[in-house]
């Protein structure tokens, strides 16, 4: 890797060649007290792809993010962001990458063009350099109508998407995301969606945290479950529902009836899952031609109400309960 000056700016800043991993860490482990957040965690992101970590609360997803952007130390382990070491070459690190944590870094007396245009400033941008850069991320995150009131004023999505923005101010080549989305309405969400896989095609590489389960299943090259610390299982969306196994009956009844378990049982392949007010029933089945048609017969046969009869292939939701037992 070769220096490089910023256009506005003399900051040297770190040439990246996008080859091989952009993200990588190896028996990474930390400590807080007699609480093990990480135990021997493994990380690989490629260039230009996003990672998607998935893992209940407590899991240590924060932690690896905090690691892998130099806030932290791990006790052990190893681990490099653009081919630089984040405990030896940290500056070299914060160069290359963005953040935009769970909790935003915003200055509330600021307008959002005064945040965006501080931060270009930080980073070495020119004046007229950082307020044109302001402006592009302004409009990008459809908050220009917003750019002169003080983020004090803005609503919980706004300071999502300018916390978004700041993370993006200098361009950076890796951009960390510890659940961008959470408490956002659906069309923030949607747009927040949108603005990340025009940085993907862009060759950002992004590393993404989320409980979103559809978030990670529509945006992540690849998926990592992580908890208790430890990576638990990694491959994209496909390869780990595959682990759960086949199609899922899912049974909503008009009221609980004490045979409704006994006469699916010819259906289900493996464990039933019972609502505690027995409304609502899913399981692994193994799909046949007409399933929906016959379970309906089947119920209606033991006189057995039934509101709605869903069969769909596994998703997200399951590998993650399946893997986790339902922790949360």
């Amino acid at each position: 890797m070769r220096p490089e000056t910023s256009a506005g700016s003399s900051r040297t800043v770190p040439m990246i060649e996008a080859q091989g991993p952009m993200i990588e860490a190896q028996g990474l482990c930390k400590r807080y007290g007699q609480t093990r957040a990480l135990d021997g965690l493994d990380l690989e992101v490629q260039a230009g792809t996003v990672l998607g970590v998935l893992g209940p609360n407590g899991a240590g997803k924060t932690t690896a993010v905090r690691i892998l952007t130099t806030l932290t130390s791990p006790d052990a382990g190893s681990a490099r962001v653009a081919g630089y070491d984040v405990i030896h070459q940290r500056s070299a690190v914060q160069r290359c990458i963005g953040v935009a944590a769970q909790d935003a870094t915003l200055d509330e007396v600021l307008t959002g063009t005064q945040n965006l245009v501080m931060l270009g400033r930080l980073g070495g941008l020119s004046r007229p350099d950082a307020r044109a850069r302001a402006a592009e991320l302004l409009e990008q995150f459809g908050l220009q109508d917003a750019a002169e009131r003080v983020v004090k004023g803005y609503s919980g999505g706004m300071r999502r998407r300018l916390d978004l923005a700041a993370a993006l101010i200098m361009h950076p080549p890796v951009l960390f995301l510890d659940e961008p989305t959470t408490g956002l309405d659906p069309t923030s969400r949607a747009r927040m969606w949108e603005v990340i896989r025009g940085l993907v095609s862009d060759g950002t590489t992004l590393l993404l945290t989320t409980q979103y389960l559809d978030e990670a299943d529509e945006l992540a090259d690849s998926i990592v479950v992580i908890d208790h610390g430890r990576a638990i299982a990694q491959g994209t969306a496909a390869q780990l529902k595959s682990r759960v196994g086949g199609a899922r009956l899912e049974i909503t009844l008009t009221e609980a009836h004490p045979h409704a378990s006994q006469a699916l049982e010819p259906f289900i392949d493996g464990a039933l899952s019972i609502s505690q007010d027995a409304l609502h029933i899913r399981g692994p089945v193994r799909v046949s031609p007409g399933l929906a048609t016959t379970v309906v017969r089947a119920l209606d046969a033991a006189q057995v109400s039934v509101e709605d009869v869903q069969v769909r292939p596994p998703s997200l939701d399951d590998v993650f309960f399946a893997l986790t037992a339902g922790e949360r």
